[in-house]
């Protein structure tokens, strides 16, 4: 059960990079998914390009690249959403975004309509 629960998580981490990877030309360079009851949740390494690195050392660069990112999302979130139903046989609830220009990570989290940890150990 453990096993199909982390098949699963890798499932969904690869397919979100290649769809970024699709999307944007490039992907984060790690992403790590965890199903945690009724959540989807994953996080994202390495997801800043060169120019944003140079662009999040000024403060309005910081401030555009994170109006950029989020507009990106706002943009593709049902493509996301619909990643995490396909996989999961789930439906989202809803689904919820932040990056971190600082360290250059960035969190997906899914709201799905049952506990998948525990439909997953049945």
């Amino acid at each position: 059960m453990a096993n199909s629960k982390r098949k699963l998580e890798a499932e969904i981490s690869s397919a979100f990079i290649k769809f970024q990877r699709e999307l944007l030309g490039r992907g984060p360079q790690e992403a790590k998914t965890y199903i945690v009851q009724d959540m989807v949740i994953t996080r994202f390494k390495g997801v800043l390009t060169t120019e944003e690195k140079h662009l999040v050392t000024h403060d309005t660069g910081r401030k555009l690249v994170k109006q950029m990112r989020q507009v990106l999302r706002e943009m593709y979130s049902h493509e996301f959403e619909k990643i995490v139903e396909n996989f999961t046989k789930c439906k989202v609830l809803s689904s919820h975004s932040d990056i971190s220009t600082k360290i250059g990570e960035r969190i997906e989290v899914f709201i799905v309509d049952k506990d998948l940890e525990k439909s997953l150990e049945d």
